[in-house]
């Protein structure tokens, strides 16, 4: 009886063990990305080191805040609609849904228009523009690197 508990006592510490790492290693890889991030667009901007100074923070500051409201509110929307009840919501159910996620929408629109105003006086028009193409050129790179590494299982 006793070998049987330190058996299980084993297997769940090794459990808990690769939980954690896998924790860990999620935790490294999207580090691993941002940092990736960052350099495609500091390259990709040509930010000089007191622009990127600047930049940075505020850029952080608004990726947090995005992640932040699609996290907390979109996700609870999404996750009602992809429910096993979604089939037997009422009109008056899902015209409540819908102006939720419209509120969020919005709420994103206008963080990223506050975003882009207080850029302003950080770099020019221009490099604002090549922000949001080296964000579109840094995802599409990183879906490609993602469906080549599949390919290759």
């Amino acid at each position: 009886m006793k070998i049987n508990r330190l058996i299980i006592a084993i297997i769940m510490l090794f459990s808990i063990n690769s939980i954690a790492q896998g924790g860990r290693l999620l935790k490294e890889k999207k580090e691993q990305i941002k940092a990736m991030k960052v350099a495609y667009i500091t390259n990709e901007l040509s930010l000089t080191p007191d622009e990127a100074a600047k930049f940075w923070p505020l850029y952080n500051a608004f990726e947090e805040k995005q992640h932040e409201i699609r996290k907390q509110k979109l996700k609870s929307y999404i996750d009602k609609i992809d429910d096993e009840a979604f089939d037997n919501l009422s009109e008056k159910e899902a015209s409540t849904i819908l102006t939720q996620m419209e509120s969020s929408e919005e709420e994103l629109y206008q963080a990223k228009k506050k975003f882009v105003a207080s850029l302003k006086g950080v770099i020019s028009s221009v490099k604002i523009l090549k922000l949001k193409k080296a964000e579109e050129g840094f995802n599409r790179k990183l879906l490609q690197q993602y469906r080549d590494k599949r390919q290759k299982k």
